[in-house]
């Protein structure tokens, strides 16, 4: 990863807002900026210096994660030393509103002598760097590909472990096991495992209830690999759907697929969703689609862009989405289909590749 380009394109971002310097405490914005991953950091940044701040616990990690940073250990507060270095260093700092919380600003204000605490720290307009990770660079691409890779793997060993009477938290806890001895760090989220009527929740988490006889089972999962999330979505059946049920799972599919294929640069994520809900309004089956139709991926498990109705932003090369419409009727059925999709110059590449046909087991 090349964390001093990233800070090169950061600090011509801050240039151009006119930003003197910026403090980040968001963990997933250090990790990027500087490949720190410890749970306690502060990094500053000014025109020609970044500097992290964490604490005695990450002495040996600090020094050897951190690129492109100084690295201070503090003796009492990481985010006060930071304070401390940026009052030193700007005339005033901003901050990113939407991963800094209420304790933390005033934390911030506190640590400046007194004739700064008001005007001194001030939010960004726009997050920078929440922005700049929407596109990936080609470092990152790999690592999602291999995250990716790693849920499609996951998924076709789960698969003979589906049946009838094994407990949701059954198949959970078996998903998880081969996550983990594939080189899986963690699960991206919770693992939704939810069968029969429950599949009908859009966010059932695995329960004890066991697996039907008969009915969809939705498998929505993701591991995390160097650092980078997976994300995918799989509905199987347990014995042969009824002619209702197919139906919904082709339009479904199709909604899916459509999605998939109107990815590419210079369309609006409005325009991928309504791609989706366009197929589920011709079949009937729209106001049963409930959620977005996707969410950027990377560090962690939701970015942005939001792939929502009435969403103007352009996708761009580098960018990676999910495409997960599904359908949900209460205490019926639920079918959701989710890959991950990397924009492309040209146009997309899914990176989930397993196969989408319905499966009956």
């Amino acid at each position: 990863m090349n964390e001093a380009l990233r800070l090169r394109a950061l600090r011509k971002s801050m240039a151009a807002q006119q930003v003197e310097a910026l403090l980040l405490t968001h963990l997933p914005d250090v990790r990027y900026l500087c490949g720190f991953t410890g749970s306690n950091a502060a990094l500053a940044i000014t025109a020609s210096k970044s500097v992290l701040f964490t604490d005695g616990r990450y002495i040996a990690q600090a020094k050897a994660e951190t690129r492109a940073a100084r690295v201070v250990i503090a003796k009492q507060s990481a985010l006060k030393e930071a304070c401390t270095f940026l009052e030193s260093a700007a005339k005033a700092s901003a901050f990113d509103p939407e991963n800094t919380t209420v304790a933390q600003l005033t934390a911030m204000r506190a640590a400046l002598t007194g004739k700064r605490r008001r005007g001194f720290f001030a939010p960004l307009d726009q997050p920078l760097v929440a922005n700049q990770r929407m596109v990936k660079d080609a470092d990152e691409l790999k690592a999602m590909a291999k995250a990716a890779d790693l849920g499609n793997r996951i998924f076709l060993a789960t698969l003979p472990h589906i049946q009838s009477g094994v407990p949701e938290s059954e198949v959970a806890a078996g998903l998880e096991f081969f996550a983990r001895s594939m080189g899986a760090e963690a699960m991206s989220f919770e693992t939704i495992i939810a069968s029969g009527p429950r599949s009908s929740l859009p966010h059932g988490r695995a329960t004890s209830r066991k697996l039907p006889r008969k009915g969809f089972v939705t498998l929505d999962f993701g591991v995390i690999l160097n650092g980078y999330c997976s994300d995918m979505t799989r509905t199987v059946h347990l014995g042969k759907p009824g002619a209702q049920e197919r139906r919904s799972y082709d339009a479904v599919l199709a909604a899916q697929e459509a999605a998939v294929a109107a990815v590419r640069p210079g369309v609006t994520c409005g325009q991928v969703d309504e791609a989706a809900r366009s197929i589920l309004r011709d079949a009937g089956l729209a106001k049963y689609f409930t959620h977005s139709t996707g969410h950027g991926v990377g560090l962690e498990i939701h970015e942005n862009p939001r792939v929502a109705a009435g969403q103007t932003l352009e996708l761009k090369p580098g960018m990676v989405i999910t495409i997960e419409p599904g359908i949900y009727l209460a205490e019926k059925f639920g079918i959701r289909i989710e890959d991950m999709v990397a924009v492309t110059d040209r146009g997309h590449k899914v990176l989930t590749p397993v196969s989408k046909a319905l499966i009956e087991l």
